[in-house]
């Protein structure tokens, strides 16, 4: 996500799977399902390898802790954001549920930990005493607080955290793990919804970090928050009556971002850039307060609602032939869609995350109408469904009609677009940056976009119809008059990080990330080598390679990964070579300085280790 000059947000991904209906058929499109099928995995690595400490390009992040992108200059991504954090760890979460993968289960363990150390931090905006550092929304990847110039106070960080949390907190009570919940996650959790019940009718800077004032993304996820975090206190055997009370006000003044066609994403205030309010962050909004059994609900903006198909439509036609890349493609078909039109960020180009963002809106509609029986028009989405079928009429059409079969094929075609859009300004390595140029489809801007990859998850689970669980968002009653009487919230630190042992599957290979400190001068580069055939046999020709797109001065990082089988030994060295063929074997260990680096592949839960080395010469 950019931020005042730098970056983030996220979506929700899997929980329960549910059978796709034998009234949606899914239409098989070769070429498009074989980049899912091998995006997916480039993508689930993608997001571990950004998570401290043992991903493959975290070097330099404490446990728990991700980085928004491991990029350290032009921009500088190389921060913990509380919302993406937020957002990546709820994909995670959702993730862990539906396959039971208990590698996912250790980095959503730490991930709380590190969360709950990290609301004690002192920052710019305060401390945790008032609940004022909540709202600071990024630290070092050290977890220590950042003071340069930013965009402060945002609030949209506590609210996703505890939507996270929550969704984690669920399987451990439903597994019988009900102290853990209780004492290590719902401390962390009552904390963030303090601070939401407290300030959530303050200005703050909306998702993109750019504009102060009053944003329907914070609005929408705070209002999912207070809802779902009073049902969990229940199911503990607590309560959150200020989340009771805020709540209907919440949702109340979430109503005064519609304009009739599509929603403002920014009031009440006045930004770096002046704008339209057509903005994808509308979108993300839709996908984050998404609830399977909400049906079309316009209230809570739910994605087949009215209100959400046709702000869809609004903002993605403002996006329809303003980049030159969407030359040429007619009305009805997916766009490359970036945040507003308005956008001077790089210049302006589409993002990966809101293009597919727009995709996962529609999957998610798909399943709603589908679980409904039935699609309804009305004149709100009217211009919507007339986009995608010309011959679209106001009513509702069953299931079992022709003209739903007709709605709904058209509409899971134009979602699939979007996919498409992506496929086509991906990189044959899988790698997914922030941005693609406007005019060329080139990435741009932050490389390994944490959020980027988190996003493509999201949305072919959607694709997929693994839902998210619902948040008990219901059909609730807007009241009448909107109050602004915020509670008065009390804050204590969460201190409980003893996680019980939980089983888990034993990791048959693993990967090895090296990690090295090595001066070099510009033609020379880094290789590791070693006794096994992965690291060359002793050849310093065929050893493996590091990259150094971190390399600086201060920290002359060369780093790289294998994967082994777990329980390997094996002897390495580092090497530097240069373009006339010169070799340079650093110096050896232990004393004398003969003895090889040694290393033995561990047997054990995690699926990643990293070294982390200096050059001795």
């Amino acid at each position: 996500m950019k931020f005042l000059e730098v970056i983030s947000s996220f979506s929700s991904l899997i929980a329960i799977v549910s059978a796709v209906p034998a009234s949606l058929p899914i239409t098989k499109r070769a070429a498009l399902d074989d980049f899912i099928a091998g995006q997916t995995s480039i993508a689930a690595n993608g997001v571990l390898a950004n998570i401290g400490s043992m991903g493959a390009r975290s070097y330099g992040a404490s446990k728990g802790l991700t980085l928004a992108s491991p990029s350290k200059s032009d921009p500088d991504y190389f921060y913990t954001w509380t919302r993406d954090s937020a957002l990546v760890f709820k994909a995670l979460v959702d993730r862990f549920i539906d396959t039971g993968d208990t590698n996912l289960q250790l980095e959503i363990n730490n991930y709380i930990s590190a969360q709950a150390n990290l609301q004690t931090v002192a920052g710019p905006t305060g401390g945790l005493s008032d609940g004022l550092g909540l709202g600071e929304p990024k630290f070092l990847p050290n977890g220590s607080a950042f003071y340069g110039l930013w965009g402060r106070p945002q609030r949209d960080g506590p609210a996703l955290r505890a939507t996270a949390m929550v969704a984690y907190g669920r399987w451990l009570l439903d597994n019988n793990y009900k102290s853990a919940a209780t004492d290590i996650v719902w401390p962390i959790i009552k904390n963030d919804l303090a601070y939401v019940t407290q300030y959530w009718n303050q200005t703050a800077f909306d998702l993109w970090e750019e504009t102060l004032g009053s944003s329907f993304f914070t609005t929408a996820v705070q209002y999912r928050a207070l809802v779902e975090g009073s049902g969990f206190a229940s199911s503990i055997g607590k309560s959150c009556d200020d989340c009771d009370s805020q709540a209907p006000q919440v949702l109340c003044f979430l109503q005064t971002f519609w304009n009739g066609e599509y929603v403002v994403s920014n009031i009440n205030g006045e930004g770096e850039i002046k704008r339209s309010g057509k903005d994808a962050a509308s979108i993300l909004a839709s996908l984050h307060v998404y609830d399977s059994d909400a049906g079309c609900d316009d209230a809570t903006f739910q994605p087949c609602s009215p209100r959400a198909l046709s702000n869809h439509k609004a903002v993605v036609d403002s996006f329809r032939g303003f980049y030159a890349i969407n030359n040429g493609i007619a009305n009805g078909s997916a766009v490359a869609v970036g945040r507003y039109t308005e956008d001077i960020y790089f210049n302006g180009n589409p993002w990966y995350l809101t293009t597919l963002a727009a995709a996962e809106q529609l999957y998610y509609a798909l399943h709603q109408v589908d679980s409904a029986g039935s699609i309804t028009i009305t004149s709100v989405s009217l211009p919507f469904w007339r986009s995608l079928y010309p011959s679209a009429a106001p009513g509702t059409y069953k299931s079992n009609t022709g003209t739903y079969s007709s709605l709904a094929n058209a509409m899971r075609t134009y979602a699939d677009g979007f996919i498409s859009i992506v496929q086509k300004y991906t990189p044959s390595s899988g790698a997914l940056a922030e941005q693609f140029d406007k005019s060329t489809g080139a990435p741009l801007s932050a490389a390994h976009l944490t959020w980027s990859y988190a996003s493509f998850l999201t949305a072919v689970a959607a694709r997929d119809y693994v839902i998210p669980a619902s948040w008990n968002a219901g059909t609730p009653k807007v009241p009448s008059t909107c109050s602004a009487s915020p509670a008065k919230g009390s804050y204590a630190a969460a201190t409980n990080t003893a996680w019980p042992d939980f089983p888990c599957n034993t990791a048959t290979s693993v990967i090895v990330t090296f990690n090295v400190l090595a001066s070099t001068s510009p033609n020379q580069n880094t290789y590791v080598v070693g006794s096994i055939p992965e690291l060359g046999g002793w050849d310093a020709g065929k050893g493996v390679k590091l990259g150094a797109d971190r390399y600086t001065q201060d920290s002359p990082l060369w780093y790289g990964s294998v994967t082994l089988d777990a329980g390997t030994r094996f002897e390495f060295k580092y090497v530097k070579t240069d373009a006339s063929g010169g070799i340079v074997w650093e110096k050896g260990q232990g004393e004398g300085g003969t003895a090889n680096r040694v290393y033995v592949v561990p047997k054990g839960c995690e699926a990643s280790v990293a070294l982390k080395d200096w050059f001795t010469s």
